[in-house]
């Protein structure tokens, strides 16, 4: 953690509130009713910790937007950014540049054998963006299936295949997006009281819908491998077999959106991993490079780069493979690995965060299921655990959600929230006592009467 000076502080005080006017007074804020924020000004961070306006130190249990999985101001990755940038800025994509090629390398290494190649792009909606041009490209189909409760991006592609309420007002009926419900047993669209019952009414659901939509209209399935922002709703493993063998039997491109799942996130390098599957198409960000400088990309499948092979793919980007950000991917990679974080992560969950956050669950009213692995969990939030009402209705917030924020923030801890649900998702290379910490903060918040 960083210690401040009275003098120090009474520079970051002014340096932040000079900050927070510039903010109000000129920035257009994301997702948000421009004159009802009030954002808090962040001065500082260093590794698990951001710190406020006023020197306040917070545990970053967002990871910013689940994104700074190395966590902030790593020494090794920030080196490498000023390394790169007195070497090489900026570069024509058309170029080759050793640290774009090195940051394919070490994310081609990372994935199953076919999916060699690497096109990077800005950010994870672009990365959905141009996957999905690349399936209708290779396929010669339009539509795209996609589920409820997801989230792929806010460009216009990536908003209309998006399943959560963030989609209404973007979306007019003309993307070539198709919805579905996907499993979700605590929630269940089909009245399955089990998994396998959730399992084969999922899976039916799917398959009627692609025959209804009619295949051969269909070019590409997208889906969230762990759905993020969404719940952290964790498929069952032969849900995600079926979902691949649908596709193959119908000649559908699979698409897995690995932008918040990936990168260690879920315990293993991709969560795909946990379910044995392999997609055809891989879109990441985010973890790639803790977001240090922003950086996408989508991981092709031979079969998909053939059709590029000798045909022009028609899309790019200016800042394909941007020199700074590949260096900063290259560099956070090779933390990862000599760091041991994806362990990290998948020890912590199993060991720490999965028991503590079950005898919340158990200790809580307020508490109706908590799921997750690695460094990913959600706390799913209810008024009633008999009825399940949730704390804050599906697109909206409530008092009581609001107090539960407030209450977490108070304790020194800043957590990612959304509807009626809390996810635990600190950096992976968190420690156990800041994890514990963590927890300690969000178990009082949920046990005490509201």
């Amino acid at each position: 953690m960083l210690d401040f000076t009275e003098d120090e502080l009474d520079e970051l005080r002014a340096e932040s509130q000079r900050a927070y006017d510039l903010d109000r007074a000129h920035v257009f804020h994301s997702w948000s009713a421009q004159k009802q924020i009030t954002p808090m000004v962040v001065s500082r961070a260093a590794g698990s910790y951001v710190y406020d306006g006023e020197g306040k130190p917070f545990l970053d249990f967002s990871s910013q937007l689940v994104n700074t999985n190395i966590g902030h101001q790593h020494p090794e990755v920030v080196q490498a950014i000023k390394d790169q940038a007195d070497l090489l800025c900026t570069i024509n994509p058309a170029h080759a540049n050793d640290k774009r090629s090195e940051a394919a390398r070490l994310i081609a290494e990372r994935l199953p054998e076919s999916l060699n190649k690497v096109f990077f792009t800005n950010g994870g909606a672009d990365a959905i963006e141009h996957a999905v041009r690349m399936a209708r490209l290779h396929t010669g189909r339009r539509k795209v299936l996609s589920r409820y409760r997801s989230y792929h991006g806010g460009t216009e592609q990536a908003i209309n295949i998006t399943g959560d309420p963030r989609r209404f007002r973007n979306d007019v009926g003309d993307a070539g997006t198709v919805h579905f419900f996907g499993p979700f047993l605590y929630r269940s669209e089909f009245h399955a009281t089990t998994q396998e019952e959730e399992t084969e009414r999922a899976l039916t659901h799917l398959r009627r819908t692609i025959e209804l939509e009619g295949p051969q209209t269909i070019a590409a399935l997208v889906l969230e491998t762990i759905p993020g922002t969404a719940g952290i709703m964790i498929p069952p493993k032969e849900y995600m077999q079926g979902v691949r063998a649908l596709c193959d039997e119908f000649g559908i491109v699979y698409i897995a959106d690995e932008v918040m799942a990936g990168f260690g996130r879920s315990g293993k390098w991709f969560a795909f991993e946990h379910f044995d599957v392999v997609p055809d198409l891989v879109a990441f960000a985010k973890g790639v490079n803790s977001g240090y400088v922003p950086l996408g990309g989508v991981a092709i499948s031979d079969a998909i780069f053939d059709s590029f092979a000798d045909v022009p793919y028609p899309g790019g980007l200016t800042y394909s493979g941007h020199p700074l950000a590949a260096a900063a991917a290259v560099a956070t990679i090779n933390a990862m690995q000599d760091e041991g974080m994806v362990e990290n992560a998948a020890r912590l969950g199993d060991e720490v965060a999965g028991p503590r956050l079950r005898e919340i669950e158990q200790a809580s009213p307020l508490v109706g299921e908590v799921r997750g692995t690695g460094m990913f969990w959600a706390i799913d939030l209810v008024s009633d655990k008999a009825t399940k009402e949730p704390l804050a209705p599906y697109g909206g917030s409530s008092p009581q959600m609001n107090e539960v924020i407030g209450r977490i923030k108070a304790g020194g801890v800043l957590p990612f929230a959304n509807f009626n649900r809390i996810h635990v998702v600190p950096p992976l290379n968190v420690t156990e006592a800041d994890l514990r910490k963590g927890l300690d903060v969000i178990e009082r918040a949920l046990t005490e009467p509201l």
